[in-house]
């Protein structure tokens, strides 16, 4: 039973949450555009949004990119780079250490704020509530990785990690055996990670989508306005 489990969370889960993830966000632009934003709370009250807001865009971005590159990144990539698997490591876990500090402070200051302003405590929905503690458990769980990662020196954790990665990415077979004996720490932030996909397209996480096509507004030919 415990083997079905893990072939499911690691072989078959991945392929769940992207599905629901790009096919969910598509669905919801296409029948509920309206509802296509961050809700945004700057006027109910400013307050340490600004603070909050960007250390936490700042960090899980970051992270966000830092962690698709880390781990689609083949070893003979960052080889041929003159990069070893040891001082990549030691790069992901400083990087990651301090993006990862920087994000949970402003996701702290944004909790800490939803909690103590009493028309934002009102005014937030379940689905605010959710994301904002599973984005914390992950991020934690990410965070205290970092003293697991800071045992297994040589890298080699960090390789398998990436392997599994590129084995789903790339639709190969194997993904799951790879992340047997790999340390709960990783598998729960992973698994946890990946739900945060499955739930995107039913939280204000789909503002997301927004931020990356406004970079579209950088090739959009000027606006000349004339006064009467």
């Amino acid at each position: 039973m415990a083997d079905h489990v893990h072939y499911f969370f690691f072989g078959v889960y991945p392929y769940i949450a992207l599905a629901v993830f790009l096919f969910g966000s598509l669905a919801r632009f296409e029948r509920e555009q309206y509802t296509w934003k961050s809700d945004s709370s700057q006027l109910l009250k400013r307050g340490a949004l600004r603070w909050g807001s960007n250390l936490f865009h700042l960090g899980i971005i970051s992270l966000f990119f830092t962690h698709l590159v880390g781990l689609l990144t083949p070893p003979a990539v960052y080889h041929a780079l003159g990069l070893s698997t040891h001082a990549k490591q030691a790069m992901a876990v400083f990087v990651g250490a301090i993006l990862g500090v920087v994000c949970l402070i402003g996701l702290l200051i944004l909790i800490y704020r939803r909690i103590s302003e009493p028309r934002l405590y009102a005014t937030s929905r379940m689905s605010d509530w959710v994301t904002l503690v599973w984005i914390l458990i992950v991020l934690s769980l990410g965070l205290l990785s970092i003293f697991t990662s800071a045992e297994h020196e040589d890298g080699a954790l960090m390789v398998l990690l990436g392997e599994w990665a590129q084995r789903i990415v790339t639709f190969r077979s194997g993904a799951a055996e790879i992340m047997q004996g790999v340390p709960w720490v990783y598998q729960w932030h992973m698994v946890l990670g990946m739900t945060l996909f499955l739930i995107f397209p039913f939280t204000r996480l789909v503002h997301v989508w927004s931020g990356f096509a406004s970079v579209s507004y950088l090739t959009r030919a000027w606006q000349l306005v004339r006064s009467r």
